[in-house]
């Protein structure tokens, strides 16, 4: 199996390998935390408060740990990273945290912790030398021992306000970023692609060609409203987050809300075909005043006279110019 890779197996670690192991992966894991805190510090400063006593823990840990190195094996510690190990636990690169909720965020933090103490518990059972057992055994409950400290550190920092108020900003900035670029996406590719597509239907009465109208009119106003989305706002100023993320939610809702009354028109049989793109529409329509109601808190009679109404209007005005 060595043929295949270049990694050690654990089974064949020293247990001088296996301290070196343990150090470097504390150290890994403080500055994972502190990029966590250095994320979150501008927005959510008690969570980068519970993050930072978090890294601090791990820093003690590693100190402990190099200390005991020196003590049996001396002051070289060998390098061995947990990628050089087959089967050790892997970390999440940081740089993916920029698109991590909150809520993830604490999650992933969990889990490094819950990774770690079972790896050590597995490891120790699986070890026939004793030594390194009890070594393999102080490391799990060291791990167990971090995540009783991030509960005493997310009770110190992280109260029932706090925790609360930085919710409802997680959640305030997942409608800035996602919901709202991508409803009004949704709304205009779903309305504004009505008239083009029954006009082309209604005038040709050919599912073909109206299916090629409606997926150019769909992809291109995508891409239009997309781009427009991201140009518009850095979200620098206004909060509304990356301009990226919200050029993309409002590409990708904008075509879905066309390509929804489009793709009926794969059906070779007009009528049929024209039917159902009407009860796609009708379910559309139904589901951006349910996301109005449900996210952007818009009372329900006023989303349905919005939306349904100016639908109705946009869809009859198809339908008249393509009959005519």
């Amino acid at each position: 199996m060595r043929f295949f890779t270049q990694r050690r197996r654990f089974s064949e670690l020293s247990e001088q390998e296996v301290l070196a192991l343990a150090i470097s992966s504390e150290e890994d894991d403080a500055q994972i935390y502190r990029s966590y805190a250095a994320r979150l510090r501008e927005e959510f400063p008690a969570t980068a408060a519970v993050f930072d006593g978090m890294a601090a823990e791990e820093d003690t840990h590693r100190s402990r740990l190099i200390d005991l190195h020196r003590e049996r094996f001396g002051e070289t510690i060998p390098l061995i990273r947990r990628e050089h190990v087959a089967g050790y636990y892997a970390r999440r690169p940081v740089w993916l945290i920029q698109n991590l909720s909150l809520d993830r965020i604490r999650a992933e933090a969990e889990g490094m912790e819950r990774d770690a103490e079972k790896f050590y518990r597995m490891a120790a059972a699986r070890t026939t030398d004793a030594r390194t057992r009890d070594l393999l055994g102080e490391l799990a409950q060291a791990e167990a021992g971090h995540q009783a400290a991030a509960g005493e550190l997310e009770k110190a920092h992280l109260g029932a306000d706090e925790k609360q108020t930085e919710e409802d900003m997680a959640h305030r900035q997942f409608i800035l970023t996602w919901v709202q670029p991508g409803l009004a996406g949704l709304m205009d590719g779903s309305v504004s692609t009505l008239a083009p597509i029954f006009a082309t239907a209604f005038a040709t009465q050919d599912t073909h060609t109206t299916f090629l109208v409606g997926l150019a009119a769909s992809v291109g106003a995508g891409i239009s409203m997309g781009f427009t989305e991201a140009a518009s706002d850095d979200g620098a100023l206004s909060g509304r987050g990356s301009p990226t993320k919200r050029g993309i939610a409002a590409g990708v809702m904008t075509t879905l809300g066309g390509l929804g009354h489009a793709l009926p028109y794969l059906i070779p049989h007009f009528w049929t075909a024209t039917v159902t793109a009407f009860i796609v529409v009708f379910i559309e329509l139904w589901a951006i005043v349910w996301i109005q109601n449900r996210y952007m808190e818009t009372p329900f009679l006023r989303a349905t006279f919005q939306v349904v109404l100016g639908g109705a209007l946009v869809f009859a005005a198809g339908v008249l110019i393509g009959g005519g």
